[in-house]
């Protein structure tokens, strides 16, 4: 079952997450926030499987994986159970549609960085965006199968009840304590970090970076402007990071397309590409102490 007419013939329809009042329960918040961002991945299904505009696979990607962060950060207010398995589904949606997200990123890079080259270099590099498109298309073949199966029918609706009652248990718990919880485990994080960290050990700090804004986005409806704050400072920090990774990831593509291209002025314009890709990278590690400085002021303010 597929096509921009699946919600129709299934039942689905985005729910209204409606806005809670400050000091409705913690589960009232969660259970909004899951339903925004289930209304996020519906409305942008349609248009993911047409791919016509790369956006919409981004937002709906966005959409998985926060509601993936936000049953993980919820965990103390949800049944275990409940929740880990629709985890474990989004994690399967996740790897569906991100390889073609990914490629989608790394074809945009390159050929920003191909248009910037010399002529006959340009020509020549040509190859290397011929065999990612190639990759594309396999990936993107793989991802449409997978929004067609039952499997994620199924996610979708086990999505839109989760939107309406998420499977809760009796918690003593805050959304700016699980907010603050986060944040702690990032400061930890960045502490542990050697003075010039591995590619992977920034990697890794990244991915608490977006747990923490993930929680702080939680928390936003009870904590107001400092939450909001936070979460403007994570994204900065995210940002950063992020285009780090791409840059390490371009060159590792790259470099592992070369036995795969022919001549010598494809081989000299990848060498172009990968020492472009290594001076964003050094650029992005020069920026990085002061987008955690940011960041970590305004996580003292929130949440301590």
């Amino acid at each position: 079952m597929g096509g921009p007419k699946v919600f129709q013939a299934l039942g689905f329809f985005p729910v209204n997450p409606g806005v809670p009042p400050r000091w409705a329960p913690p589960l009232e918040h969660v259970r909004a926030m899951l339903a925004l961002q289930v209304g996020v991945l519906i409305a942008h299904d349609p248009g993911t499987r047409l791919g016509e505009n790369p956006e919409e696979l981004h937002r709906m990607r966005v959409a998985t994986r926060r509601l993936r962060a936000m049953l993980r950060s919820a965990r103390d207010l949800l049944d275990p159970g409940w929740t880990e398995s629709l985890r474990v589904e989004l994690s399967w949606l996740g790897g569906a549609l991100g390889p073609v997200r990914d490629l989608d990123v790394l074809l945009e890079r390159l050929r920003v960085e191909i248009d910037d080259l010399e002529p006959a270099e340009r020509r020549s590099s040509g190859q290397l965006l011929r065999l990612l498109e190639e990759e594309r298309g396999a990936a993107r073949a793989a991802m449409l199968e997978a929004m067609s199966s039952p499997r994620y029918a199924d996610l979708l609706a086990r999505l839109e009840a989760a939107a309406v009652a998420p499977g809760a248990r009796a918690a003593d718990v805050s959304l700016a304590s699980i907010a603050a919880r986060e944040f702690r485990k990032l400061r930890k994080a960045m502490r542990a970090l050697p003075p010039d960290p591995s590619d992977e050990a920034l990697h890794a700090v990244r991915i608490r970076g977006k747990r923490a804004r993930y929680a702080a986005e939680l928390a936003e409806g009870v904590v107001g402007k400092p939450a909001r704050r936070f979460v403007r400072h994570a994204k900065r920090f995210q940002d950063v990071i992020g285009e780090h990774q791409d840059a390490v990831v371009a060159e590792e593509r790259v470099r592992g397309l070369l036995g795969k291209v022919d001549g010598a002025q494809a081989h000299f314009a990848a060498g172009r590409i990968v020492e472009r890709e290594r001076e964003r990278r050094r650029a992005a590690r020069a920026t990085f102490p002061a987008a955690w400085k940011r960041l970590a002021k305004s996580g003292k303010r929130a949440w301590s």
